[in-house]
């Protein structure tokens, strides 16, 4: 043992040594900890919102994991028929979105795509619904929504625009409303047509009506919003979904969410060791790989011509599921070609390839017995899905036609998948295809060389 002479407080002992550097780190972590929680709690518009906001979760290591996903969105199918005048002027939309994952704070796209002028909107809210099927908002959850700090916003031609973030308690699985109002006319509003929710719609600006007893009309469609995204601890990324009416789910019942995308939702949310991804739906009932609708701008663009926008601009994309082809097959019967369509699903791969992303890809179903049904048809499908099956244009294959097709007629769908019109499936049927995805696919690694 050293022996002290000048009565001075000699070197540290490594234990002294070491339990002064742990108290240092601890107010290092302190300090950070203070700085998070206080930056954290802005909503983004640099004041409270209408109702008392919930907290985002605090700590130094939520900074760290929490990420932009989309929780829900939808792809803008045209413009609205009738409503190539006045718009909606005088006249409040409120929007029922379904989420498919939770959040502590969120914001929304708005899409002027199919108008003619300049869209304004003086007011819009976001809120929880009270309950499914309703448009009144639960209790304490309506926020007013701004755009660059201004209540109002004013969308050009053509053109879309993100909402500032609320603070809002967001679970996955819930319904929320968004509300617009827009008092002047602003010709063609953008909608998407076959939503199978049912959404509201109010004379006067009844934006922040949280009873929702003036929303007396209801529609089957959605309105100016694209997109609701949510700041998630649960949810790593988003695996976007394009496709045609098997994934706009056309045939479901209407407010059950019983989409084959919302059944891939819940089993990414609930099962063990699967991606903890949302899931944004990006069908488009008619949509083609190839071709457009007709129109300018042409309405029910093509995959190609979309997929920059709906597939690769979506929050915290991670994966891509392809479901696209029949429509290729069955609305361009004289040019419908196989060679064709694949070296289209291969274009839209080498998209995603160069974000970095995986894709998947879906074999086409059985379509014999509907009514454009025709032999020469059946082999251009059968000749895709043989690419399909062959590795020679996605990364990973989910194969709906093996999963859904009759083993006794396998040109045709089972008799219990099938709606009744022989092409869309029934709700047992949309089950059947998310319930035959391997989700280990979806997880994120670099993609696939093909």
């Amino acid at each position: 043992m050293t022996k002290r002479h000048d009565g001075g407080p000699g070197p540290l002992s490594p234990a002294r040594y070491g339990a002064l550097l742990a108290a240092l780190v601890a107010v290092i972590v302190v300090v950070s900890t203070a700085i998070y929680v206080g930056t954290s709690r802005s909503d983004g518009s640099g004041r409270d919102t209408l109702a008392d906001s919930h907290p985002s979760r605090g700590g130094a290591a939520a900074a760290s994991v929490d990420t932009w996903v989309s929780a829900w969105s939808t792809a803008p199918s045209g413009a609205e028929p009738g409503t190539e005048l006045t718009g909606l002027a005088g006249r409040s939309v409120r929007n029922v979105v379904h989420t498919t994952a939770g959040g502590t704070h969120a914001r929304i796209t708005l899409s002027n795509l199919y108008g003619q002028q300049p869209l304004t909107i003086t007011h819009a809210s976001l809120a929880v619904a009270a309950a499914p099927g309703t448009p009144a908002a639960a209790f304490g959850t309506l926020r007013r929504l701004t755009f660059g700090g201004a209540s109002s916003v004013v969308i050009p031609a053509g053109e879309q625009t993100l909402s500032d973030p609320v603070r809002l308690h967001v679970t996955p699985g819930s319904d929320l409303l968004v509300s617009t109002y827009s008092p002047t006319e602003s010709g063609p509003v953008t909608y998407h047509a076959h939503a199978r929710q049912i959404s509201y719609v109010a004379e006067g600006d009844r934006t922040e009506d949280t009873s929702g007893s003036s929303y007396t009309q209801q529609v089957p469609f959605w309105r100016y919003v694209t997109a609701l995204d949510v700041l998630s601890g649960d949810a790593d990324g988003t695996v976007v979904v394009v496709g045609d009416s098997l994934t706009d789910g056309i045939t479901s019942t209407t407010g059950a969410n019983h989409r084959w995308t919302d059944v891939l939702a819940d089993r990414l949310r609930t099962e063990t060791g699967a991606p903890r991804f949302s899931v944004a739906n990006e069908g488009i009932s008619g949509n083609r790989i190839l071709t457009d609708g007709p129109g300018r701008p042409p309405v029910n663009l093509s995959g190609l011509a979309r997929f920059q926008r709906d597939a690769l601009g979506r929050a915290g994309v991670k994966a891509v599921v392809i479901a696209l082809g029949v429509n290729d097959i069955l609305h361009d019967q004289p040019y419908a070609n196989a060679g064709r369509i694949v070296d289209g699903l291969r274009e839209l791969v080498r998209q995603a390839h160069g974000r970095g992303l995986r894709v998947v890809g879906a074999t086409l179903m059985p379509f014999g017995g509907h009514v454009g049904y025709q032999r020469r048809l059946e082999g251009i499908r059968e000749t895709v899905n043989q690419q399909i099956r062959a590795g020679r244009v996605f990364d990973h294959v989910v194969d709906f036609d093996a999963a859904l097709r009759d083993p006794y007629a396998p040109r045709r769908l089972r008799p219990e998948y099938d709606s009744g019109d022989h092409l869309h499936p029934s709700d047992a049927g949309y089950r059947k295809m998310a319930e035959s995805f391997n989700l280990s696919d979806l997880k994120s690694a670099a993609a696939a060389s093909l």
